[in-house]
């Protein structure tokens, strides 16, 4: 599955390169080779948007059912089958699907794993002819090749570790649970550092998909999040 996947985002890929290099004169710090995996980044989160922006509504009403969700687990704690009914009443109620969280992850999860074997083993996915590739300019501003890890540790591997960091606190919603705060403080620093440790062996051209790939996620999470407070407020 992630390998017919991996070979329609790596033509993907692939195309967009074509059209970019017949632009003009490639500049000598921002090869075509970046334009393309910035452009198909770009391309492939709208792609997902959907399915993302899907994903925000069932988090933000989650959130909102979340206090009666306690109140029917804490009433009907000696009463399974009751709690059980209650619960199904609510969701009803409030038109949530629990199961939609979980629907939406498995959409994504191929496609993200896909496009993390195109930008791994890109002459595998996008571009067929190993030696056309090597002799690509893959230079992006420092970096003197996209293959390579990034030679510095402030620069996209630190990117990559901030900008997951931003991206994770746009998404955290406000819980009123004191263990499910406990574990989204423990997340939201956890997974930067996880994130700034495997950058630093990563193709910078994966570093970089990853930190534009952020930068998309956080931007459509502040749209999202101000556009559900206003709808919630004419409610």
């Amino acid at each position: 599955m992630t390998a017919f996947l991996g070979n329609i985002l790596g033509g993907l890929l692939k195309f967009i390169y074509d059209m970019v290099s017949m632009i003009g004169t490639e500049p000598a710090n921002f090869s075509f080779y970046a334009m393309a995996i910035i452009i198909t980044t770009i391309i492939f989160k709208l792609i997902l948007l959907p399915v993302s922006l899907h994903q925000s509504k069932s988090s933000k009403k989650m959130n909102e059912i979340q206090p009666k969700m306690k109140e029917i687990q804490t009433k009907y704690k000696n009463d399974p089958q009751t709690a059980q009914a209650k619960m199904a009443e609510l969701y009803k109620e409030h038109k949530y699907n629990p199961a939609s969280g979980c629907l939406v992850l498995l959409i994504q999860f191929p496609i993200i794993i896909a496009f993390f074997k195109v930008m791994g083993n890109p002459t595998t996915f996008a571009f067929k002819d190993p030696a056309v590739y090597e002799a690509m300019n893959k230079t992006f501003f420092w970096i003197k090749n996209l293959n390579n890890p990034d030679p510095y540790l402030w620069g996209l591997p630190l990117l990559a570790a901030a900008t997951t960091y931003l991206q994770s606190v746009t998404m955290t919603s406000a819980s009123t649970d004191p263990q499910a705060q406990a574990t989204q403080r423990m997340m939201n620093m956890f997974l930067p550092i996880m994130i700034f440790m495997a950058a630093r062996g990563f193709a910078a051209g994966l570093a970089l998909y990853w930190v534009i790939s952020n930068i998309f996620s956080i931007i459509q999470q502040i749209i999202s999040n101000k556009s559900l407070g206003k709808i919630k407020e004419e409610n």
